[in-house]
């Protein structure tokens, strides 16, 4: 073996902390945002929730629309290839080339002066005006959330109920029992041998006799409302409410006989139901075709989970990041796009310890500790500096959407025109991946409802004029066709195919039949009215 020298040049990307965050921030939901604050709120002494209303940072708002330089293009393409692995690339004699991973160790300290004097981006920062509302009705009043925590859950509306029966303290303790293991739905998922063993253990005749107030329970518990509460299964529920429907006085007899039809029909499995198999249905319950299907349309009208209305609204609330309002009337109507400064954290650096390891000099045993904070501290303002860029992208991208749909906040989504993530990203000069992370778990709230980022991104599909009409539209386009259709009389996906054609876009009955999917439309069999 020969020893020589040779000369090898090499590049090296490594993502510093600095851009780790602010990759990782740009990509959470507003509430993964939230956890994200009140972790370092607890990790990070110098970093507290501040009241006041903040200055901006240089490099915030004021400057969203300032060209782009080369090198921040470089860089920001750079992000999407390193996000999770870095190469390098080295030219030698050899012409070797070698894969090296990002290590924990680059780059992990915190660049900067290190300096703990205050300075003037150590402000607080997160809102500039006040919170809009979410509902742009024009009702200021209205809090979505706050008429959500004023909504009765099922379990507090059963036991509402519960305290009118004269019960003993076992069947009570029984009855509440039930009630809180009811799932959101109402049903019972647990068989009673089941519950009554995580409660007894091995000990048989305790669970014995737990399964004997279980199933008073289960009784009373099945005869309160809503209709259908407390089934282990659909048919049970269904047979419930059938039988609830019967114990109401006032019922004509055809409706009675229509009631016990179904209650027949419930007997039966499920799956002849689910496929509306009318002739097999007749033959098993041993009535007429028409008395088939009049309890089969009973059936459609019962509740499937009666504790749907009782489900706790507030956690199904979307909070916008953005809010859309428009401003003017007719023809000179414009569109704002606002930050929702409700979802914004107002931070700042805690001046009174930034200031105390300012006096503080560093030396000696107390080294260590003294490079420490001033790491700390310096990791506390990039922080809030990189939640200030993730909103600041944001909305960069809102505006730049807004601007390209403008049809859709005045026509609808009917209007919607093709839009690719490559447009937004070649108009603002960032990189596909960053408008991805951006439009994705944030949403927008419209005069036409609140939608997710990525809802206005759509592909396009041929028209007979030459251009592009979005998938968005023509999924539009397919429910308004099938609002429209006659209910004996269902449109198949051919006939919404040739439909389409009409209006001179070219979708075929594959495409339709996927969109009418997405959009939870039941196939034209299931649509046909008995």
């Amino acid at each position: 073996m020969k020893q020589g020298l040779s000369l090898r040049v090499s590049q090296h990307l490594a993502l510093t902390p600095q851009l780790q965050q602010s990759i990782r921030l740009l990509q959470l939901s507003t509430l993964e945002l939230s956890q994200e604050v009140d972790q370092m709120l607890d990790e990070n002494p110098f970093l507290e929730l501040g009241a006041d209303e903040p200055p901006r940072e240089e490099f915030g708002l004021a400057q969203a629309d300032t060209p782009v330089r080369n090198d921040d293009l470089d860089a920001e393409s750079a992000t999407h290839s390193v996000a999770e692995y870095t190469t390098e690339t080295r030219v030698s004699n050899e012409s070797d080339n070698e894969v090296t991973p990002l290590s924990a160790d680059d780059g992990q300290s915190w660049d900067g002066d290190g300096n703990a004097v205050m300075s003037p981006d150590d402000s607080e920062w997160g809102g500039d005006a006040k919170a809009h509302n979410n509902n742009l009705n024009g009702n200021e009043d209205a809090d979505v959330t706050e008429m959500a925590r004023t909504q009765e859950s099922l379990q507090a509306h059963l036991h509402r109920q519960a305290l009118a029966l004269r019960l003993s303290e076992e069947d009570r303790a029984a009855l509440r029992f039930l009630i809180e293991s009811l799932n959101d739905d109402g049903y019972l998922e647990d068989s009673l041998t089941s519950l009554a063993e995580g409660l007894a253990g091995k000990d048989e005749a305790q669970i014995e006799q737990l399964v004997h107030h279980f199933t008073v329970a289960l009784s009373l518990l099945q005869n309160l409302e809503p209709a259908g509460v407390g089934a282990r299964d659909l048919a049970e529920c269904l047979t419930l409410q059938l039988q609830a429907l019967l114990q109401r006085g006032g019922s004509a007899p055809k409706e009675k006989a229509t009631a016990n039809v179904a209650l027949r029909i419930c007997a039966q499995p499920m799956e002849l139901l689910a496929r509306r198999d009318v002739k097999r249905l007749v033959q098993l319950c041993g009535a007429s075709d028409a008395a088939v299907r009049e309890a089969i349309a009973l059936i459609g009208r019962l509740e499937p989970k009666p504790g749907r209305r009782f489900v706790d609204v507030e956690r199904n609330v979307v909070v916008p990041d953005v809010l859309v309002i428009k401003v003017g009337k007719g023809a000179q109507a414009k569109f704002q796009v606002r930050l929702n400064t409700d979802v914004m954290p107002r931070l700042r650096v805690h001046d009174i310890y930034a200031n105390a390891l300012k006096q503080h000099k560093g030396g000696g045993s107390d080294a260590a500790s003294y490079a420490a904070l001033q790491q700390r501290l310096q990791e506390a303002r990039w922080f809030i500096k990189n939640i200030q860029q993730r909103f600041d992208t944001i909305l960069r991208v809102s505006n730049a959407i807004v601007e390209r749909q403008k049809n859709f906040f005045t026509h609808g989504e009917l209007a919607m025109r093709p839009l690719v993530l490559r447009e937004i990203a070649d108009e603002l000069g960032l990189h596909e991946s960053t408008i991805s992370r951006v439009t994705t778990a944030k949403y927008m709230a419209t005069p036409f409802g609140t939608f997710e980022l990525k809802y206005f991104f759509g592909s396009g599909l041929g028209t007979d004029s030459g251009g592009n009409a979005s998938s968005t539209a023509v999924r539009a386009l397919i429910k308004q066709f099938i609002s429209a259709e006659s209910e004996k009389k269902p449109l198949s996906d051919n006939q919404i195919s040739e439909m389409l054609k009409e209006q001179g876009i070219e979708c075929a009955r594959r495409t339709v039949a996927k969109y009418r999917e997405g959009l939870r439309i039941a196939p034209a069999s299931l649509r046909k009215a008995l």
